[in-house]
């Protein structure tokens, strides 16, 4: 695919919202860009905490990572969990990226999905605290029923990053309304 045509695709992400939110009931929520920036920053910042502490993290592979973690749905759109029972999300956007982009990028994306690796268990860790964050923000708009979110806190407690992490969490947990 040629860059710029590349490029616009991408741009679908901006209008692209998702769809999670929408089936609460939220009548205008953030696009699959809003979220994938906000997962960056937090890659960006957590990636920099543990090299901080001492620990060996490729952080360019790591924002990379974030950067198209959900590149394939510019194309495939932001499929609900509940019609992921009816076939696998996870090809979709696989086959999606290889179409995009080439096969290059295709190890970063299952990095991220398979989490083998602590750039890809970091980057995962940040999207479910930004899902979380974006759940807070909308029960504090005054929002309810967005429960089921919540449990991703189980995940992120089973990820090795908890352990730095951990107290973040707690504290966002302690501001739900």
């Amino acid at each position: 695919m040629e860059l710029l045509e590349f490029f616009l695709e991408a741009g679908n992400l901006k209008r692209l919202r998702r769809t999670g939110w929408l089936l609460r009931g939220i009548p205008n929520p953030e696009s699959i860009a809003d979220h994938s920036f906000r997962t960056a920053l937090i890659t960006l910042f957590l990636g920099e905490e543990l090299r901080r502490k001492g620990i060996a993290l490729d952080l360019e592979r790591a924002l990379k990572i974030a950067l198209i973690h959900d590149l394939g749905e510019a194309r495939i759109t932001d499929i609900p969990f509940p019609a992921q029972r009816y076939f696998n999300k996870v090809e979709g956007e696989r086959k999606a990226l290889v179409e995009m982009v080439g096969s290059e990028y295709l190890a970063l994306f299952d990095e991220y999905e398979q989490e083998s690796t602590l750039e890809g268990k970091l980057v995962k860790f940040a999207d479910r605290l930004e899902m979380l964050l974006q759940a807070l923000e909308y029960e504090k708009s005054g929002f309810s029923g967005l429960e089921e979110f919540w449990k991703t806190i189980e995940k992120l407690k089973k990820n090795e990053l908890y352990e730095y992490f951990g107290g973040l969490v707690e504290k966002l947990i302690s501001l739900r309304p």
